[in-house]
């Protein structure tokens, strides 16, 4: 007789401890969609969890571990175990009073710290009982990691593309109604046409070719590449970079196989998407592929990071120190980057 499958394991990093992520952690963990859809770690710290718990009305329902005294036993489906970080406690608790909440060094270095610890245990043997199946990443603070010294790093996907050693990699927006996968990511507006290449525009069409095939289910994911200028440069009159660079790299795919096409202007191609004729945009710059995406999906769109050799998603939000102590945010987007990892990894076990 075989073996009934293993429950999955999914790590959270609490992200930012003077941001929404503690607050957004605590209420996914409790819908019950979530707590008995699987079994989990929290990277974080226990008092910070605890105060955004009492805050939301929550019961602090979880068992706290120590990085250094931690348990042999595997999280069972609904658990819910904390991998705390006390040392940062204080520090934490210090600027979460401060008149003005925002980015600080305490911010980046327990933020960071909480990463590492779920990237660990994401790349450890699957045997081991800390190993998680996939990571959901609340939110960092850019300015809170150049604080820290960490200047390296735009954000969340450049460090985990450096800690797992990966070359290739992509941001990929998941949405009910649209998915999305970015060219280029953090960089100013100025630099994007100089930055594309023929191999900048055929990466992200690939690795969202695969995702789409192993991570989401689509036996051939059919794309769409967007142009880069308006009208797709309407044969050339408002630029190249789409006869230069773009439609090389969309022939490329369509000779490995791929299911690609266009270039075709960005004002129009996410309606067509919508109606189901193509299963993933790739857009060549941040925000030509995140307005349409935010715009339809608040509180649902979920961040994935492509070509890693683990799991990542995170909601499409940041950190809302606005708002941050004060139980108004929405765990929306955050429940559905934890059940797209489970829906991911459950995949990936098969």
């Amino acid at each position: 007789m075989n073996a009934a499958p293993r429950h999955c394991v999914i790590g959270l990093s609490m992200g930012d401890p003077c941001g929404i992520g503690a607050e957004i952690i605590v209420k996914s963990l409790a819908d019950p969609r979530v707590r008995h859809a699987a079994a989990y770690r929290v990277f974080g710290e226990s008092k910070c969890l605890a105060r955004a718990a009492e805050a939301a009305g929550l019961d602090a329902d979880w068992w706290i571990e120590s990085p250094r005294q931690s348990a042999d036993l595997r999280p069972v489906r609904g658990q819910v175990v904390i991998t705390d970080h006390p040392h940062f406690a204080d520090a934490i608790a210090a600027e979460q009073n401060r008149p003005e909440v925002g980015p600080s060094r305490v911010g980046g270095e327990s933020s960071l710290a909480f990463l590492s610890a779920a990237v660990d245990a994401a790349l450890g043997d699957p045997a081991d009982p800390h190993h998680v199946d996939a990571i959901a990443t609340a939110p960092i603070a850019k300015s809170s990691w150049r604080l820290a010294g960490l200047r390296r790093f735009p954000g969340h996907t450049e460090f985990l593309a450096d800690r797992t050693k990966s070359k290739h990699f992509a941001m990929m927006f998941v949405a009910p109604q649209l998915r999305v996968v970015l060219a280029t990511i953090h960089i100013p507006l100025s630099q994007v046409a100089e930055t594309l290449t023929i191999g900048r525009v055929f990466e992200p069409i690939l690795l969202g070719h695969e995702a789409g095939r192993d991570l989401l289910g689509i036996e051939r994911p059919r794309i769409a590449v967007c142009g880069l200028n308006p009208h797709a440069s309407e044969s050339g009159l408002f630029g190249d970079e789409e006869k230069r660079l773009i439609e090389p790299a969309i022939r490329q795919a369509v000779e490995r196989g791929i299911d690609a096409s266009g270039p075709f202007p960005a004002d129009t191609i996410f309606n067509a998407a919508m109606a189901g004729r193509y299963d993933l945009v790739v857009a060549m710059y941040h925000d030509q592929g995140l307005i349409p995406v935010k715009l339809l999906a608040r509180d649902q769109a979920v961040n994935v990071t492509i070509g890693l050799p683990i799991i990542r998603t995170s909601p499409d939000h940041g950190t809302a120190f606005d708002i941050a102590g004060r139980n108004a945010a929405h765990p929306g987007s955050m429940i559905a980057a934890i059940q797209l990892a489970i829906e991911m990894a459950r995949r990936r076990m098969v």
